[in-house]
């Protein structure tokens, strides 16, 4: 079994321009911003995003390196629009499909059992079929004859995900209250890179949480990355809570004096100019 430790940098590093990305957690929870801060350190662009989206779709965004955006929302949650990817929405910088969350969803399990689409009820008599009308419906071939939606396999290039804990093996802990489908991104990925608040030997996990919690299993894993604060400024609960005032600000930051403060070094210097802005407001 293999060690697979490795820096933010050595993880985008296996990235390239024109992939197809997708980013786990959920809205402003629970996101592997270090991952997608190292991401926008390098020159990688031309991405397909596939996320439940949060400030991890609206810094991409922000920064021009989304070709294509496959989502069922983009929030900040306590914000209700992520007002960067809707300044990004709004120029017309990249493409959109938008899908129902249930739809999104079955996208992913027909990725990750490797199945070309699935049958969902989840889009019909909406908008969601006249918006994306490239959507096919199937007919059920048992005696009910249902129409359903055939959802799309989400296929995957690379997903990042951020979790609790992990070992050095790649099998990945969540702690919260929600496993936000971190599993299925990387289920539907050729290689997927998990980012954690800590690393620790294979026994502790079952030692701090049931056997249940341990979400993703080794054998998906490409890469563990272990960020302590990884996640900020989204939840990573029960680790820490979403940092507020600092989401608030960045709300309210245009791009380019945002960028330059907080994503012009590395992950380090990102620590420190978080802290020093807090220091700021006391």
């Amino acid at each position: 079994m293999t060690d697979k430790t490795m820096t933010p940098e050595e993880a985008v590093a296996g990235l390239r321009s024109g992939m197809t990305v997708g980013i786990g957690g959920w809205g402003s929870r629970r996101k592997p911003m270090a991952l997608v801060r190292a991401l926008l350190r390098t020159g990688i662009t031309d991405l397909t995003v596939v996320s439940y989206g949060g400030p991890d779709v609206g810094l991409l965004a922000a920064a021009g390196r989304i070709r294509e955006l496959v989502t069922a929302f983009v929030t900040l949650d306590s914000i209700p629009l992520e007002p960067h990817y809707r300044a990004a929405r709004e120029k017309g910088a990249f493409a959109l499909t938008e899908i129902d969350e249930a739809m999104f969803m079955w996208g992913l399990r027909a990725a990750a059992n490797r199945l070309p689409f699935l049958p969902v009820r989840a889009g019909i008599g909406s908008d969601v079929m006249r918006v994306n009308p490239a959507l096919r419906t199937v007919t059920s071939p048992y005696a009910d004859g249902e129409e359903l939606v055939a959802v799309p396999a989400l296929r995957l290039d690379a997903a990042l995900v951020h979790l609790n804990r992990a070992d050095r093996l790649g099998n990945g802990q969540y702690l919260g209250p929600d496993p936000y489908f971190d599993d299925l991104f990387c289920e539907a990925a050729d290689t997927a890179y998990v980012s954690c608040e800590q690393v620790v030997a294979t026994a502790e996990l079952t030692r701090q949480a049931p056997v249940q919690s341990l979400l993703v299993q080794r054998h998906y894993v490409t890469g563990v990355i272990e960020t302590p604060g990884g996640a900020h400024f989204t939840s990573c609960a029960p680790d820490y809570g979403r940092d507020e005032a600092f989401q608030r600000m960045y709300a309210a930051t245009p791009w380019p004096e945002f960028a330059a403060r907080f994503l012009s070094g590395d992950e380090k210097s990102y620590q420190c100019a978080v802290q020093a802005w807090h220091e700021e407001q006391k």
